[in-house]
């Protein structure tokens, strides 16, 4: 008796395909675009404003260095010269010894500059990828240097110098400022976010901790020294207070203190307004060419600042 056939399988029915959806239409404008739209000319409009505040005292005094005697004293106030004159500026030479004040300003700056990116760096890179005994407090130890205000520490920097005889001196002048807190905390956070395998990596390779830190670490760090070269050269450029204070001899009065002495000198400063316009101008251009060569890295360490 032979055996029954054995049924073949039956398939699954397949599942119908979905049908494909209709596009879907571009979702209408919100209400909240439209906002973020109409804000945007509001914004660029104070912002403008501001900007127009900020900038008006700094455009009126440079537009008063080229004014004559008669549009000074004008009123109502004349804002652009119709005589364009550079007599402040002969008289201004006539009376001061503008060259060597501008020699000795520059001198301290650029001295000043220079120490604290060399020294600040240093010691950055030294609490950041370094491990040593004390790191923790000695950074704490920058941190409180940071909360105490600078003009208290102008009696026991005076007293300092005064017994190194280094009044009236360059030395007198940049030493207390060779290396500051801000400048040690800016360029050790900017030094954190180099990774560390990369410095592992070139110790290695047998690189010493000199190579490393100027050959691999200084060329990563540029925006951050940028920032710290224009902060650190504005704040001694215009330093008034401890000049004041710590020179006595007229040849090494820097530009400030130079011309705030001419201005309350009254045999100097009768009918000076122009030539104190033309000073102040003076004083300010150096910085404004400092900060519109660096200004790419400044604004690019900005940019970063934050980042890991």
């Amino acid at each position: 008796m032979s055996a029954a056939p054995t049924p073949a399988p039956v398939a699954a029915p397949r599942s119908a395909a979905p049908a494909p959806s209709a596009p879907k239409a571009p979702a209408p404008v919100g209400r909240g675009t439209r906002t973020e739209r109409l804000k945007k000319p509001g914004v660029y409009a104070l912002l403008s404003l501001g900007l127009l505040v900020m900038a008006a005292p700094f455009l009126w005094m440079a537009l008063s260095a080229f004014k004559t005697d008669r549009e000074l004293a004008a009123s109502p106030p004349v804002w652009l010269p119709t005589e364009w004159t550079l007599d402040h500026f002969a008289r201004l030479l006539d009376r001061l010894d503008l060259p060597l004040h501008f020699a000795n300003s520059l001198i301290v700056a650029v001295l000043v500059t220079v120490c604290n990116l060399v020294f600040c760096s240093m010691l950055g890179y030294a609490l950041a990828k370094l491990r040593f005994a004390g790191r923790n407090q000695l950074f704490a130890l920058v941190l409180g240097a940071l909360m105490v205000p600078g003009n208290l520490m102008l009696l026991p920097l005076f007293v300092l110098m005064s017994k190194l005889q280094l009044i009236d001196s360059y030395a007198g002048l940049v030493l207390p400022f060779a290396a500051g807190a801000f400048g040690v905390f800016l360029m050790r956070q900017f030094m954190q976010s180099i990774p560390d395998e990369l410095l592992e990596a070139a110790r290695m390779d047998g690189a010493g901790e000199w190579y490393i830190f100027w050959r691999i670490v200084m060329p990563l760090v540029k925006p951050a020294l940028a920032t710290l070269a224009i902060l650190t050269f504005l704040g001694s450029w215009n330093n008034f207070v401890w000049p004041l204070i710590a020179t006595n001899d007229p040849d090494k009065y820097t530009l400030p203190v130079a011309l705030a002495t001419f201005a309350t000198d009254p045999n100097q400063s009768a009918g000076s307004n122009g030539m104190l316009m033309a000073g102040s101008f003076l004083i300010v251009l150096p910085v404004l060419l400092v900060f519109l060569v660096l200004q790419r890295y400044f604004t690019q360490g900005v940019a970063t600042a934050g980042l890991k």
